[in-house]
């Protein structure tokens, strides 16, 4: 089959701005919570964020969202990545969220804001021990010869940290703090719904957009 004629009807769900929660925080944890019970779903709290190089280029990865609440939306990375560079540089970033199974899209716009040492700490000392040894070796989007170098400088930090790894100065969480949702249900025809929350001053304004 050629990419072109791949296509399908979206079937599984509406959304009008009457059905809606009034804050975006409330809505997304609808979502959310449903992503969480659908088996299909593996990583529900997976997405894609994209940020600016210095020069304009748009760059995007899958990471994964750790804590959100109205305060924000809290994920964790090494600050010295590429990633990281770019946040430092212009914190303002895109969210995405995309659940196939259940036909439905969320993106989330604002800036990113750096958790508290004493945040990070805690999280970071929740981890696995392996995972906290990983951000200690990985000198996270640096070229490297082979995957050999990597592990031995796993192998290192064993060594060094064989019970309890403190956290690295470089690697800890952003917060994003939003000024704008879409929640997008897919529907039949491509007639897709997408509702928006902008936020004007310290209140939300709700609208739909054409598909």
């Amino acid at each position: 089959m050629k990419l072109k004629d791949i296509r399908r009807e979206f079937q599984k769900g509406s959304l009008t701005r009457k059905s809606v929660r009034t804050s975006p925080f409330e809505q997304f944890n609808l979502w959310m919570d449903d992503a969480k019970n659908t088996d299909e779903i593996l990583d529900p709290n997976a997405f894609a964020i994209s940020s600016i190089s210095e020069n304009g280029r748009p760059h995007s990865r899958m990471v994964l969202l750790k804590e959100f609440s109205e305060s924000g939306f809290v994920f964790f990375t090494n600050y010295e990545s590429n990633k990281g560079m770019e946040i430092e540089n212009n914190p303002y970033v895109s969210f995405l969220f995309y659940w196939e199974k259940l036909e439905r899209q969320i993106r989330i716009e604002g800036k990113l804001e750096r958790l508290s040492d004493v945040e990070s700490d805690e999280y970071f000392n929740s981890r696995p021990y392996s995972s906290r040894i990983g951000a200690w070796a990985s000198a996270q989007s640096r070229k490297i010869n082979n995957r050999a170098e990597l592990e031995k400088k796993v192998a290192k930090y064993i060594i060094t940290y064989p019970l309890n790894p403190p956290r690295p100065e470089h690697w800890g969480g952003f917060n994003l703090v939003p000024d704008y949702f879409e929640f997008w249900q897919g529907r039949s025809s491509r007639i897709h719904d997408r509702i928006i929350y902008e936020l004007n001053n310290s209140s939300w304004d709700i609208s739909r957009l054409s598909p």
